[in-house]
């Protein structure tokens, strides 16, 4: 597979694999053997870019993802967060991005990721009762010591992006970015361009919602995390939102692709240092996302797209979420 470059110096695979649906938010989830063997098929296809975090399944995402690429250590790029708090007894409590924190909560990554350092560490949320100079600060002293290589953020405004960068270089942001939700592209690319960090898009196929697969009818199992975001649970957004898809199948049909390959390669053609990481948990989807790396769309085809392209309805979180994001 063709590979991108994220700051100045990470090189991965021009996509990535976003883990998270093996353990949680997108059932049915595989049993661990099938997510082992599946994350390993993944790496001989040419992936090298796997992202995950200690919140995904409390902890046990990092484990499937440590087990299954320790035989593979040398040939891949561990991407993991930190900055929710799991003492309590939910899944995700609040935000805690405290100095000692962050150094413990590494300690536990690198032993469920069986390694000795990990490759990109993002603080998942901005935590707004710890300066954000404090936290660049305590990875920066974790990069010194051999744990991290690379310091990465996720749903960071870009006020939050520039003091840390000025602290600890960031080697890239990770925020939501499609066909489907655009929001980036007013202030977050340009300030990424500007400062040289790379953009880590997820729900690039806007939570399968692109593929063409869902659509108004489409019922999700009862703890499938689309059935908490208002884009989904809206019936009538839904069908609106179908024009989206038929945009897509038109450019796919006479690119003889299909509509999530032509999503993942508009996000390819926007910058060169945009490394999307969808996730699946089958391999004929994998195949069919690490395909889109070759599929060359022409200015034409983009301007096509640019031109067609419906406005988006549903809010992406619910309000609870939503206050999480740095904007």
């Amino acid at each position: 597979m063709k590979t991108r470059t994220l700051g100045q110096e990470l090189e991965v695979s021009a996509i990535g694999l976003g883990c998270m649906g093996l353990s949680q938010s997108f059932p049915p989830f595989p049993p661990k053997a099938e997510g082992i063997e599946f994350l390993r098929a993944a790496v001989e296809r040419g992936v090298t870019f796997f992202d995950t975090a200690e919140v995904y399944a409390r902890h046990a995402n990092e484990e499937l993802v440590g087990e299954a690429l320790e035989p593979l250590r040398d040939r891949v790029v561990i991407a993991t967060k930190f900055g929710f708090d799991l003492s309590g007894g939910d899944d995700r409590g609040g935000l805690d991005s405290r100095p000692e924190t962050i150094r413990r909560v590494v300690d536990e990554m690198l032993q469920r990721l069986r390694t000795d350092h990990i490759d990109l560490l993002y603080q998942h949320r901005v935590d707004p009762q710890v300066p954000i100079e404090d936290v660049a600060g305590t990875v920066k002293q974790l990069i010194e010591a051999g744990k991290v290589r690379h310091f990465g953020m996720s749903e960071a405004g870009v006020q939050n992006i520039r003091r840390a960068h000025a602290v600890q270089p960031l080697t890239a942001l990770q925020s939501e970015y499609s066909l489907f939700w655009r929001e980036p592209e007013a202030e977050i690319l340009p300030t990424l361009e500007e400062l040289g960090i790379g953009f880590v898009p997820f729900s690039p196929l806007g939570r399968g919602f692109l593929t063409g697969a869902i659509d108004e009818k489409t019922e999700f199992a009862s703890d499938d995390f689309r059935n908490s975001l208002p884009r989904f649970t809206d019936v009538e957004a839904r069908k609106a939102n179908l024009a989206f898809v038929a945009l897509l199948r038109q450019v796919a049909e006479r690119k003889n692709a299909t509509p999530a390959q032509v999503a993942i390669a508009w996000l390819l053609a926007q910058k060169p240092w945009i490394v999307p990481i969808p996730g699946t948990k089958k391999l004929h989807r994998l195949d069919e996302n690490i395909a889109a790396t070759e599929l060359e769309l022409t200015p034409d085809d983009l301007r096509e797209i640019e031109d067609a392209l419906p406005e988006e309805h549903g809010d992406r979180y619910s309000e609870a979420n939503q206050r999480m994001i740095d904007r």
